[in-house]
């Protein structure tokens, strides 16, 4: 039952994510006062993003490959989950680390569309 309200409540949140980046390009490229609409992030966390999102998506790629992934939380760290033996807490961790992936990468269309928006 844990498992479903969280992976409710993080579907519930990338939706209010969704419409919030829908929101900023449907304003168009100046807001009500005729100040350009500003991205989500600036340039330098552009960069931090894609490089987080880019660690992110190796781990992932690394942990559906060995089929093994490390837990994320802190009351667990150094624990190893594998597919065969922890599916739940393995699929749980791999969620996380897809939403992230996909969360950041939407953040950063978000930035690209508006910057380069005529």
């Amino acid at each position: 039952m844990r498992h479903v309200i969280y992976y409710a409540l993080m579907l519930l949140l990338a939706f209010v994510c969704y419409r919030y980046g829908q929101n900023l390009l449907r304003k168009g490229p100046r807001d009500e006062n005729g100040e350009l609409v500003k991205g989500p992030l600036g340039p330098v966390g552009f960069l931090m993003c894609a490089g987080i999102a880019c660690a992110l998506l190796f781990f992932m790629l690394r942990a559906l490959i060995r089929r093994e992934i490390q837990c994320l939380g802190k009351g667990c760290q150094g624990q190893l989950y594998t597919m065969a033996a922890n599916a739940a807490e393995y699929w749980s961790n791999m969620f996380f680390l897809l939403w992230m992936v996909v969360g950041l990468g939407y953040a950063l269309y978000l930035t690209l569309k508006i910057w380069f928006r005529h």
